[in-house]
């Protein structure tokens, strides 16, 4: 790599770790405005119940009793649950305030002797190969160099092991056009990286083993109603509905999120 590239880089790291610590920061919670402004996109997660459910079970089923890496935790919501039911959990971030706060929840919630959390490069992790027989990668692909980090994950997965991916999908253009519109919710790396189905399929590169699910378009429409009374009902008549639509070949690609597993590594 050149330095220009090198420099490049390492730029593009720092915004990372300036952003996710601004973002995790106690004070930024103390500003009304300044945190509705950043998290205006928290919207959108009250209808990602699917998902969300898909890769809990998961977690529950695939982690008991393995050693387990949370590749980029940030908040450690899947940290701690994996912790509940892994022999160890270990959670990497870029983020030094994100680490923290990990370890810090982890201590209250009573997990700490069963996790660890360190700052890491996750292009780069210094773990030794096959050190994790699950790990979980939830909204962390669009960070990072694709190809650094699916060999990386690669490297990392023990034998037999298996990788869960969540990631956002950049191709319905309504989404796209409400990404454009909001440049402060993500660093500009992240904004034109979002994942695309071309990108998910070089994994294959990577991994013999791919299984890919679609989540949530139909579900998006509930989302204003999301404090009003019936919503749960709404979304789960919408859930039904994406459980038909998110069935047909030429509507998947619409779909705001993205899960697939990955194993059976191929070495490189």
């Amino acid at each position: 790599m050149t330095s220009d590239g090198l420099q490049q880089m390492e730029a593009r790291k720092k915004e990372e770790i300036d952003f996710h610590n601004r973002l995790r920061n106690k004070d930024l919670a103390k500003d009304p405005k300044l945190f509705k402004y950043y998290t205006s996109n928290y919207k959108f997660y009250a209808v990602d119940r699917a998902n969300r459910k898909f890769c809990e079970d998961w977690i529950r089923e695939r982690c008991a009793s393995k050693r387990v890496l949370d590749y980029c935790c940030g908040d450690g919501d899947y940290s701690l649950l994996a912790a509940r039911v892994a022999a160890t959990t270990v959670g990497i971030d870029i983020s030094d305030v994100a680490v923290h706060k990990c370890a810090e929840r982890a201590r209250t919630e009573g997990l700490d002797s069963k996790t660890s959390f360190h700052i890491r490069d996750a292009e780069s992790t210094g773990f030794e190969d096959h050190a994790f027989d699950a790990i979980i990668c939830a909204g962390v692909l669009h960070h990072l160099d694709l190809d650094r980090a699916y060999r990386e994950l690669a490297r990392l997965l023990a034998p037999g092991g298996e990788i869960i991916c969540m990631e956002a999908l950049g191709h319905n253009p309504l989404i796209q056009w409400y990404r454009r519109l909001t440049p402060h919710l993500r660093t500009a790396y992240e904004a034109k990286h979002i994942l695309k189905m071309r990108d998910v399929h070089k994994a294959k590169k990577y991994f013999r083993k791919i299984n890919v699910r679609f989540f949530h378009l139909a579900t998006l429409l509930a989302v204003p109603f999301r404090n009003m009374p019936g919503f749960r009902g709404l979304l789960s008549f919408l859930e039904a509905v994406d459980s038909v639509l998110l069935l047909i070949p030429l509507v998947q690609k619409m779909a705001w999120m993205v899960t697939f597993t990955l194993g059976d590594p191929i070495k490189t």
